[in-house]
């Protein structure tokens, strides 16, 4: 394993951080108060499937959280708006996977970049060998400063990155799922490193949600909120990396408390590593831009599948 040094953060003086605090207690205040349709965002914005093949990365565990492996395509029956579709692909190997780092460095995460650095390093030393990950960061701009690879190194420009500014939360998650969606690999992942701010975004969450979505996408979050918030901001903060994560099949991670950081992205890396891979021509094929909800069900009782909600279809 690479050993890596880390830059020390220097901690702000009281008065730096209550700014820090009240302009986010402004933020979250805002956000909570805005109408759904200004949240969800106009149809128009909504990046939809192309394709014809609706592909699916789905994860199977036991009561436990064991990963199951080598279960044939007869135990699965795909769902879509409760009709049951034929599937037409389907994989069980231990495929390699392309996913993204974001990093968030906007002024609101303040003495936990470091701690975000350090997951992303954690991430990048589990990849296996035909694994590939780009890393972006994100405040007010979205800046994308490693491309596509195998390496697990951090670039260094990555240890001179400190927090500033507002958030571009969603522009960051809609721009990694168009980066993505261009990649040949099927298997393909996000993991957001963040407080769930967003104080400057153009784009609505379900805007980068669905983009997600569109792209196959499994995105994976890791709430890094200053735990001395309230605890209602930080519950409102974690909606929407909750979101964010349970409607693409993911996970969320809540630090501190549970299981370690360093555990939780191992087994992320290892839910990536395993999961199976299934693909179906939608027997409705009206293109209507409407909602399609996506089903897994297993034969097995005893088993869980996980993967995606759904996808927008396209239009005309």
């Amino acid at each position: 394993m690479t050993k890596h040094s880390f830059v020390r953060m220097d901690t702000a003086d009281a008065s730096h951080r209550h700014t820090l605090h009240l302009a986010l207690t402004i933020a979250i205040l805002l956000y909570a108060s805005l109408p759904c349709s200004a949240q969800s965002g106009q149809d128009d914005d909504v990046v939809r499937v192309e394709s014809d093949l609706v592909v699916l990365n789905v994860t199977v565990t036991d009561r436990q959280g064991k990963y199951i492996h080598k279960l044939p395509l007869k135990e699965f029956k795909v769902f879509e708006d409760g009709v049951e579709q034929k599937i037409n692909t389907f994989a069980l190997e231990e495929n390699p996977f392309a996913a993204t780092i974001l990093i968030d460095t906007s002024g609101s995460m303040e003495g936990r970049i470091s701690l975000a650095r350090a997951a992303a390093i954690r991430f990048l030393d589990r990849l296996r060998p035909d694994d590939v990950v780009s890393i972006f960061n994100f405040d007010v701009k979205v800046e994308q400063v490693r491309d596509f690879s195998n390496s697990r190194d951090l670039p260094s420009v990555a240890y001179d990155l400190r927090a500033q500014g507002q958030t571009k939360l969603h522009d960051a998650v809609l721009r990694a799922a168009q980066v993505l969606s261009k990649r040949p690999e099927t298997r393909r992942a996000m993991l957001v490193l963040s407080d769930g701010v967003d104080t400057k975004s153009s784009s609505s969450l379900d805007k980068a949600l669905n983009a997600a979505l569109a792209a196959n996408v499994t995105i994976y979050t890791v709430n890094m909120t200053d735990p001395g918030l309230p605890s209602t901001q930080r519950q409102i903060l974690a909606g929407a990396l909750k979101k964010l994560s349970e409607k693409s099949g993911g996970r969320y991670v809540a630090i501190p408390g549970g299981r370690s950081l360093a555990e939780a992205l191992e087994d992320i890396i290892k839910e990536l590593s395993n999961q199976y891979t299934l693909g179906y021509r939608p027997l409705n094929r009206a293109r209507d831009g409407r909602w399609r909800a996506i089903e897994v069900t297993l034969s097995r009782e005893d088993l869980i599948s996980r993967t995606r909600a759904g996808y927008r279809a396209p239009k005309p």
